[in-house]
């Protein structure tokens, strides 16, 4: 009997519980269009597209026009000539890439910032005068690290002149030169770390095959020894610093 009338009371605090939930006002959320009322409100509207634009595109912008591209590759072919497949993982990699990024493209960055976004913030220029004064600090960067050799193949493949001065390449043709001349130096540094380990390798398989020892795979033998090698010789800090020092 002390059951069944637990039960009714914890049926009807339920109850009770379930009807103050259905009386209590819930917000809603309207959407809607309205006829603008002044020219800066369309104005604001098409800002705001413009700001989601390029949120959505600076990873690309990250990509093609800054560091990172060179910075990213040299720690994968790092990653591959110690031999260790997913050591570091890809996310501390892209990490630590993105954090060089920054530090090589401090005063680009810092230019940008005092030249175009600030000035655009406070309203003292427009829009596409900020568009303007923030290509320039980027042009410069691009253009210290693009190949002559790379930027007239792009000039000849739109069929431009080739005779022309910094200033006046298109920003569309500089961004692909720029990006492979990022892939070759990337690719010659990547040459260059290999060496010492492909060395160490080739010592290790010389090794097993004069013990007779050809069934045990050199890459076992070798892991430990390249390991030991880039500890010792602070590893870390020569890839780092060669990398930054590459931008100068």
């Amino acid at each position: 009997m002390k059951r069944l009338f637990a039960f009714v009371v914890l049926a009807s605090g339920l109850l009770g519980a379930a009807s103050a939930h259905a009386q209590m006002a819930l917000p809603t959320l309207q959407l809607g269009l309205k006829s603008a009322t002044a020219p800066t409100e369309v104005v604001g509207v098409l800002q705001m597209l413009v700001l989601l634009t390029v949120l959505t595109l600076a990873p690309a912008i990250l990509i093609m026009m800054t560091s990172f591209t060179r910075i990213i590759v040299i720690l994968s072919f790092m990653r591959q000539a110690l031999g260790t497949t997913t050591m570091p993982p890809n996310q501390l990699l892209v990490g630590l890439a993105m954090f060089l990024t920054f530090v090589v493209m401090g005063p680009t960055f810092k230019t940008f910032n005092d030249t175009a976004l600030q000035p655009y913030l406070n309203g003292k220029i427009t829009q596409s005068e900020a568009l303007t004064k923030a290509e320039i600090p980027l042009r410069a960067f691009m253009m210290k690290q693009t190949r002559p050799r790379d930027i007239e193949l792009f000039l000849k493949i739109s069929g431009e002149k080739t005779n022309i001065t910094a200033a006046e390449i298109p920003f569309l043709k500089l961004v692909p030169a720029f990006m492979i001349s990022e892939l070759k130096t990337a690719f010659q540094m990547g040459f260059i770390i290999y060496l010492p380990f492909l060395v160490l390798d080739m010592v290790v398989a010389s090794v097993l095959m004069a013990m007779g020892m050809m069934m045990l795979p050199p890459v076992v033998i070798s892991l430990p020894f390249k390991l030991m090698l880039f500890v010792l010789v602070d590893g870390w800090q020569l890839i780092v610093g060669s990398i930054v020092k590459s931008f100068g």
